[in-house]
């Protein structure tokens, strides 16, 4: 603390201002508490708790945290792995496997698990965001704090963001996007354009690691955002395109050479795809959606969201009426200046676009969107839509940063009044869509047969532990039982992105190729039905066992409707025995490669 200059000897009561660097530790100490309260249920038991939007994805990350673990202590290869869809295997480099954070996360992940390193992963990532947006507004964009922290909350803690934490930590691990931005900006009036432009490579390169599309979007907004620069002030162009154009080749190539060989592995390399599955291409907001509020905010109620967003996971929109309202009236009283115009025409273009390919209204129809005429695009063909709504929220964010700045710069006589006023519309804005921690629901135990490592009795090096039912994107336990073993066994199926039957270069879809027996198994799982099975689908699920190479079939005891599962199972391969708390076939005589 610094005594003001006001101060003086005859001053009974000093007035004390927070020095500059005490404010900034002050306020990062305030958004990682925030991201604490909002993972406070998931921290309580990171193991047995998870999100109860969806349950899915976090398993799935859970697993890529540990492949991380295998490529630090053994060496294994990090874009590609085998250790689940045995035998095709899975592109890592066509999913999220997010090396740029699972390898830091290593000495975490092994000291106390996946689970710990995911929530973890998630808080700083909400935190670390903030934070980011903080730093580079309170340096380069504004000169009030306050302001900067004002804008880096909301960039840190928006409703998209809130929605994200509930599975994924590479999406709202944002915390390169400002420098990145900012070093763009630098570009355009750079004296040293050479080394910029490596920085910014480097960069790009990371953020490369931890997720692609936000890359991209991050790339499509600052060409959309010079782009209504220079439509405004052309003259700046006759000075700008020279550094910006030399520093962003420099770029380009540096970044192309560190990038070019993940990037063969991704379009070219095994089990490589072409564009996403059908099931995720059309995601878009509805137009009302950026007018209500998000399910995990203060105000939000997410019965009310239903239809509004393609699932509670992608609410990425969701600013609320107050806050709505607030933006358009923010643009209007700034709207005299250059960048409040450019960032109000970046913010409406990519709102536009998270549309979708069908513009509705309360989950009514209304046009076709222009993002139909893009979405066969290379690289475009990859993107979910409603996402481009996350850069709209950037937008937002940088604008309350402008506007608190200009209230508290005004030199008026109620200058008292106007503060009053402006701290008044932040909270009626912002308030109704506070963040609140993300609602949980337990989650199965791994089984004492994993963790007990009873498992390796049976299991050998090339051989599969094949689980009852098969993992997928709706049955993503398995994936935590291998995780748990820092991937120790090899299983089949899984929750992932691959090509459609396996086949390199076609289009993507979630999950392997189609499995008879796979399917079975998740009907009756999901409907407690038990089948009569003929001899035709005894051959088939030997042949797909001989083909995974299993060794174990492996159903626990508290998985739902295990009784008709168990039965189903026995029909095939015949009876079950239990050991410790699961059912387990021993198929090792019926897969041997003798019997083959």
């Amino acid at each position: 603390m610094e005594a003001s200059p006001d101060a003086g000897p005859g001053r009974s009561t000093p007035r004390w201002r927070w020095a500059p660097r005490r404010l900034d530790l002050a306020v990062y100490g305030v958004f990682l508490l925030a991201a604490l309260w909002v993972t406070s249920g998931i921290w309580v038991d990171p193991d047995g708790r998870v999100a109860t939007l969806y349950s899915s994805d976090p398993a799935q990350v859970q697993y890529f945290l540990a492949h991380s673990v295998r490529v630090v202590l053994h060496g294994e290869y990090p874009f590609y792995t085998d250790r689940f869809n045995y035998r095709d295997g899975v592109n890592l480099m066509a999913n999220t496997a997010t090396p740029a954070l699972g390898i830091p996360m290593v000495p975490i992940t092994v000291l106390f698990g996946p689970a710990v390193s995911f929530v973890t992963l998630v808080t700083l990532g909400l935190a670390g965001t903030a934070a980011a947006w903080y730093r580079m507004l309170a340096r380069h964009v504004v000169r009030h704090r306050l302001a900067a922290a004002v804008g880096g909350w909301f960039c840190g803690f928006s409703p998209a963001m809130l929605s994200h934490a509930n599975w994924h930590p590479n999406i709202i691990s944002q915390f390169l996007l400002p420098f990145i931005v900012w070093r763009v900006l630098v570009l355009t009036r750079s004296t040293r354009p050479v080394r910029d432009g490596v920085l910014l490579a480097l960069l790009v390169t990371a953020q490369a690691f931890i997720n692609e599309e936000i890359l991209l979007f991050t790339a499509l907004a600052c060409g959309v955002f010079l782009l209504a620069m220079v439509v405004q002030q052309r003259h700046r162009w006759a000075t700008a395109w020279r550094p910006l154009g030399t520093g962003l080749v420099v770029c380009a190539v540096l970044a192309g050479a560190l990038l070019a060989y993940p990037l063969w592995v991704q379009f070219a390399g095994p089990m490589a795809y072409h564009g996403l599955s059908d099931t995720v291409r059309d995601y878009g907001n509805d137009i009302s959606a950026f007018f209500a509020q998000g399910s995990t905010t203060l105000g939000g109620n997410e019965r009310a969201n239903v239809n509004l967003a393609p699932n509670y996971s992608e609410e990425n929109a969701f600013f609320g009426w107050s806050l709505s309202l607030l933006a358009v009236g923010i643009v209007v009283w700034l709207r005299r200046e250059v960048l409040v115009r450019a960032l109000a025409a970046t913010g409406l273009f990519f709102a536009v676009l998270s549309l979708g390919e069908r513009v509705t209204w309360w989950d009514r129809e209304l046009v076709t969107g222009p993002w139909e005429l893009l979405v066969r695009l290379p690289l475009l063909d990859a993107v979910v839509p409603t996402r481009f709504g996350l850069i709209t929220t950037v937008v937002v964010g940088v604008l309350l940063a402008f506007a608190v700045e200009r209230a508290w710069s005004l030199r008026t006589a109620e200058r008292r009044t106007v503060r009053t006023l402006t701290a008044a519309g932040l909270m009626f804005a912002l308030l109704p869509i506070a963040p609140m921690p993300l609602q949980v629901t337990s989650r199965p135990a791994v089984p004492k047969f994993i963790t007990a490592d009873r498992w390796r009795q049976y299991v050998g090096p090339d051989q599969t532990l094949v689980s009852v039912p098969l993992p997928s994107m709706g049955n993503t336990n398995p994936m935590r039982w291998a995780a748990s073993t820092d991937l120790a066994f090899r299983m089949p199926g899984g929750y992932f992105l691959a090509p459609r039957n396996g086949v390199t270069g076609d289009p993507g879809r979630f999950g392997g190729r189609p499995s008879g027996i796979g399917e079975l198994l998740a009907e009756v799982a999901a409907t407690g039905r038990m089948p009569e099975l003929d001899d035709r689908q005894r051959r088939r699920f030997l042949d797909e066992l001989r083909h995974w190479q299993a060794a174990v079939v492996v159903l626990p005891l508290d998985q739902p409707n295990a009784e008709p599962l168990r039965r189903t199972v026995e029909q095939l391969v015949g009876p079950a025995r239990q050991e410790l708390d699961v059912w387990l076939w021993d198929v090792r005589a019926l897969t041997s490669r003798r019997n083959g």
